[in-house]
């Protein structure tokens, strides 16, 4: 039954393989339980409220739980609508604009109803047949380029967050750095490079489950390296010292001060630290989840013109959706095509189905009040592990819904435990930039735009933008205006003043 359904044979798979796909997936992206509560707790909104708390901290535990909660409902539902292995949760990116960008200028019940609103125009958009016609606009070497640069950006995502990439102190002429002021340093390192090697033999060898045995390998080092030698966290909430510590470092500090001109201490910091969840096996594993949080948005709050304009909030509005909007976009053609799931035009099986479970899904996180819900790239390393079909997604749904019980559990995965599985990922999606066409200026010098600004400017978004940009510019200039689809002229559109936001923010004001 499970087979015909999900279509798991005929799509070359196994009940085995979609199962570990889904563990995978949930461990490469679990940290956003984490996460989440941490951008979105830490910022106060234009009344000097912290979400889901008064003024004097946020209600992290309820925004951990619903970040859980509504990551499996919208997961669950597209394995079982969409029979695709795509996850979803809280957009990193989105949940940082609504943090700082919108909430700072409303209250949170405002900035979470421009969330709802985004999501239902999305959905409208689908309902209509828009977005999946943009989506079928865009050429097919152009999807191929979309998915190699989310690969380099995956990549760049697991070097970054597990501390083998970091930016450089202070502002010195190198923006990037390796390790931490060019070296490599502590016992977080060497549990990821451990884990990236094991992952490699294995896949060498060709052995079931490589990424999956890595990540839980790692995991177990992680734990026995922090028993024995208590590493810690490698930050400080605040971490600026001039402020929180009055100048003065306190005497518990054994990590590293970053000094500016005059030799001031203004960042405390512990390089040598875990990422962001410190591997300790937690004095118990349940914990009852807070749903307060669902519920609390304000649809018209934000268009009444109080604190700003009606102009400023269909600029938010707009600045979401074409995030979203592309983003999905990008994840979609990435994930169908390291599937082998791309059909010949470049398109995946159930495509609306895809496009209208991701639209929900913004409509759910601003309803959750967790910011909006998108698709997950960090399903590709699921997609590397040999799931292929929605039953994966339900797999890893139903371990976020776990979680909503055994968040401490989930704690215990460090970044550079999980981390190796984005580089291993990133690899096998580099594999399609053969199929690029260089020779052609208007396919090669946008697939190249796309591929390298991704990663360079961590943003999905923009790479897609300068790819169809520059692909119509270049079109139009070699007389070949026959062969650009009328929609990228939209979207050219579109994107140009997404790009011209801040003087165009700068005029309305």
């Amino acid at each position: 039954m499970l087979d015909s359904f999900f279509k798991i044979s005929e799509r070359g798979s196994t009940v085995g393989r979609e199962i570990r796909g889904g563990f995978v997936t949930f461990f490469t992206m679990a940290y956003i339980v984490a996460l989440n509560p941490l951008i979105l707790g830490g910022a106060k909104d234009s009344t000097g409220h912290y979400l889901g708390g008064g003024t004097d901290g946020a209600n992290f535990a309820a925004i951990a739980a619903m970040t859980a909660l509504m990551a499996g409902l919208l997961t669950i539902l597209m394995g079982a609508v969409a029979n695709f292995p795509l996850a979803l949760a809280t957009g990193l990116g989105l949940n940082t604009f609504v943090a700082v960008g919108i909430a700072s200028k409303m209250t949170w019940a405002d900035a979470m109803g421009l969330v709802v609103v985004e999501g239902i125009i999305i959905t409208i958009l689908v309902l209509t047949g828009f977005r999946t016609a943009v989506f079928k606009a865009v050429p097919q070497q152009l999807k191929i380029a979309i998915s190699v640069g989310i690969g380099l950006f995956i990549t760049l995502i697991g070097l970054v967050d597990a501390g083998f990439v970091r930016k450089t102190p202070g502002t010195g002429p190198v923006p990037v750095t390796l390790g931490f002021d060019g070296t490599l340093v502590g016992w977080p390192i060497i549990v990821f490079g451990f884990g990236l090697v094991l992952m490699i033999i294995l896949m060498v060898r060709k052995v079931k489950g490589a990424i999956l045995i890595g990540i839980v390998a790692s995991t177990l080092l992680s734990i026995v390296i922090e028993k024995a030698f208590k590493i810690g966290e490698n930050y400080l909430p605040g971490g600026v010292v001039n402020n929180v510590f009055g100048g003065k470092l306190p005497d518990t500090y054994k990590g590293e001060t970053i000094r500016d001109a005059a030799g001031n201490a203004i960042v405390y910091t512990n390089p040598k630290g875990w990422g962001l969840n410190v591997p300790t096996v937690p004095d118990s594993i349940v914990s009852t989840p807070d749903f307060s949080l669902f519920g609390k948005f304000d649809v018209f709050g934000a268009f009444q013109f109080e604190g700003v304009t009606i102009i400023a909030a269909v600029l938010f509005v707009f600045t979401l959706l074409l995030s979203d909007f592309f983003d999905t976009v990008g994840t979609i053609t990435a994930i169908g095509t390291e599937a082998g799931l791309i059909d010949k035009d470049g398109n995946v099986p159930n495509n609306n189905k895809i496009l209208f479970v991701d639209s929900v899904a913004a409509v759910a996180g601003g309803a959750g009040s967790i910011s909006s819900n998108t698709s997950y790239i960090e399903s590709a390393s699921g997609v590397g592990e040999g799931a292929r079909t929605g039953l994966a997604s339900i797999v890893t749904g139903i371990l976020f819904l776990m979680t909503t019980f055994l968040a401490p559990l989930v704690k215990v995965i460090p970044y550079e435990a999980a981390t190796p599985a984005l580089v291993i990922v990133g690899f096998l999606m580099m594999s399609q930039i053969k199929d690029i066409d260089w020779s052609d200026y208007g396919i090669g010098i946008p697939a190249f735009l796309s591929i390298i600004l991704m990663p360079f400017t961590y943003n999905i978004s923009v790479g897609i933008g300068v790819g169809i940009i520059s692909h119509v510019l270049i079109r139009l200039v070699q007389g070949r205006s026959k062969e650009i689809h009328y929609l990228l002229y939209i979207v050219s559109a579109l994107f140009i003043i997404y790009f011209l936001q801040s003087p165009i923010n700068m005029w309305v004001s």
